[in-house]
């Protein structure tokens, strides 16, 4: 990237690392993540100029602590440390860290002492009105705002040249601050959205500390990509892998722009897919964009390899090799064919592997778990470094239909991993039926584009029913319905009782082999979206 306005994120292992270059990316200024231990000349080459470092599991005291090259404080760059990146700070430039007495987790409320650079600007939610109000001040002058908390050990001693500037009733040093070598350290994770006025907190980083100028768009995205794009691809070809869901649709729009019939797109039905997604995707793609798309019917194929399956990320790594495999026989019949496209996006790397750091995985993706080691095609993932939301925007800024950008997250693995059993034709054509009565009735009741993602879920029980004075033994089907800003944490939506019963009525009534439906109300997290 050609940016001078940059941020750099050190990554510690926190799940929100990703949440925090996002944050910093909402502000227009350009932000990447890079592993803790990277290299002080990798540092200079990037240029930031502000650093953050970020949340992690670890203790700075642990054996095996994750920590960076101690020089990134002496390169004059400004430094925003982050719960574990805070604890870091402290102990890199001579404080101490300990155990606290009390674990401090989820909402707390942040006194502030000093309101200057870091914390200026901050207000408070009336807690009457859930409007914003004027600045409160306590009886003691002291504004307070409510943030979220995440952490086991405190600052005992802050190092020379820091002052405190906010604290908890369980935190003294909450937030800390060198104003002369521009180092602040809070306690509290500032990019999520449970903190108040997090993002205020960001922007002032970025702006006030940093003084970043925001010149990163969508269009100027457009324009690095599509120009390293065409460098690379040269005169090969490419082949991009249509799954039916937005990332593969705005990265097969995207290459098209660069590189045009040089792209082959090749949609392969794996026999999980949602009722009409070939037809839907192909005649989109073909009427708005004239992309040369090959549809390939591999269902029994797919079918036949999931016989007998049941662990999730067997079935994921599964489907992963076959898609590689389909599109490396299909790849063979274009001459000239060198590249694969994939719509990787960041939460896809960061649930998948130790994303540039030591960042827990939780599961493995079709797009990144399944790649075979013999591969022939070279990958190409041109929106890899960005967030569902932001993808949405690039869609709409190159022209792309709504009825595409705005449809609900659907997984690579399909219904497989809805299916929470063996996939076989007759399951996989249960779950099709269930699952388009769950999209037609949200979208009756005008609830699409409040919820992030609604499906239906086969469950691997059967029940006893009724059905005209007979005894049943069918199938249970869950409905699973949440709101999120970029599926890294998510509610459950409050569906009405009325749009719940209807579908559970017309899902009973017109879907043979279902007897019972249920409705999970599950967060994430500790819950994910997906049950597999």
């Amino acid at each position: 990237m050609d940016f001078t306005e940059k941020i750099l994120v050190l990554d510690f292992g926190s799940q929100y690392t990703q949440l925090i270059a996002r944050r910093v990316r909402e502000q227009k200024v350009y932000s990447e993540i890079l592993p803790y231990n990277v290299t002080l000349d990798r540092i200079k080459e990037f240029a930031p100029k502000g650093i953050i470092l970020s949340g992690g599991p670890s203790s700075v005291y642990d054996k095996n602590a994750p920590l960076p090259d101690k020089e990134i404080f002496e390169l004059g760059i400004p430094v925003l440390g982050i719960c574990y990146g805070m604890q870091l700070m402290a102990y890199c430039l001579g404080g101490k860290v300990s155990k606290a007495a009390k674990r401090e987790y989820g909402r707390a409320e942040l006194m502030i002492d000093d309101d200057s650079d870091l914390l200026k600007g901050i207000r408070k939610r009336s807690a009457v009105s859930g409007q914003r109000s004027a600045t409160l001040k306590t009886q003691n002058s002291k504004l307070k705002t409510v943030v979220w908390m995440s952490h086991g050990d405190k600052i005992e001693k802050y190092p020379k040249g820091f002052v405190p500037i906010a604290h908890t009733s369980n935190s003294p040093v909450a937030a800390m601050a060198d104003k002369g070598r521009k180092f602040y350290a809070l306690q509290f994770h500032p990019e999520v959205a449970h903190t108040e006025n997090g993002t205020k907190i960001l922007k002032n980083f970025v702006f006030n500390v940093c003084k970043c100028k925001p010149k990163w768009t969508m269009q100027s995205f457009i324009e690095t990509t599509t120009r390293e794009i065409k460098k690379k691809v040269g005169r090969d070809k490419v082949v991009c892998a249509i799954s039916g869901g937005v990332d593969s649709a705005v990265t097969a729009v995207l290459i098209n722009r660069a590189i045009g019939k040089q792209l082959t797109c090749i949609f392969v039905d794996n026999g999980v897919l949602r009722i009409g997604e070939a037809e839907k995707v192909e005649s989109t793609l073909k009427k708005h964009f004239r992309m040369n798309i090959i549809c390939v019917d591999a269902s029994k194929r797919f079918l036949n390899k999931l016989k007998g399956i049941t662990d999730p990320e067997k079935k994921r790594k599964i489907i992963g090799n076959e898609f590689i495999r389909v599109f490396e026989e299909e790849a063979k019949k274009i001459k000239g064919a060198k590249y694969l496209a994939q719509g990787t996006l960041y939460p896809d790397v960061i649930e998948s592997t130790s994303f540039k750091g030591p960042s827990a995985t939780i599961k493995s993706h079709h797009n990144v778990g399944g790649l075979l080691k013999d591969m022939k095609l070279i990958l190409i993932e041109p929106l890899r470094e960005l967030f569902k939301d932001e993808v949405r925007v690039l869609g709409r800024e190159m022209g792309m239909p709504e009825e595409i950008i705005g449809r609900h997250p659907f997984p690579g693995p399909g219904l497989a991993i809805r299916i929470i059993d063996e996939v076989t034709l007759q399951r996989a054509d249960i779950l099709r039926k269930a699952d388009a009565i769950v999209l037609d009735e949200i979208k009756k009741a005008r609830l699409y584009k409040e919820i992030w993602q609604a499906f239906a879920v086969l469950l691997p029980i059967k029940t006893v029913g009724v059905m005209g004075d007979e005894r049943t033994y069918e199938n249970v089907v869950a409905i699973r319905a949440v709101k999120s800003v970029d599926g890294m944490t998510a509610d459950w939506a409050r569906l009405p009782y009325e749009v719940l019963g209807t579908m559970s009525n017309r899902i009973i009534n017109e879907v043979k082999g279902i007897n019972r439906v249920v409705f999970d109300i599950s967060s994430k997290p500790p819950s994910t979206i997906e049950w597999e």
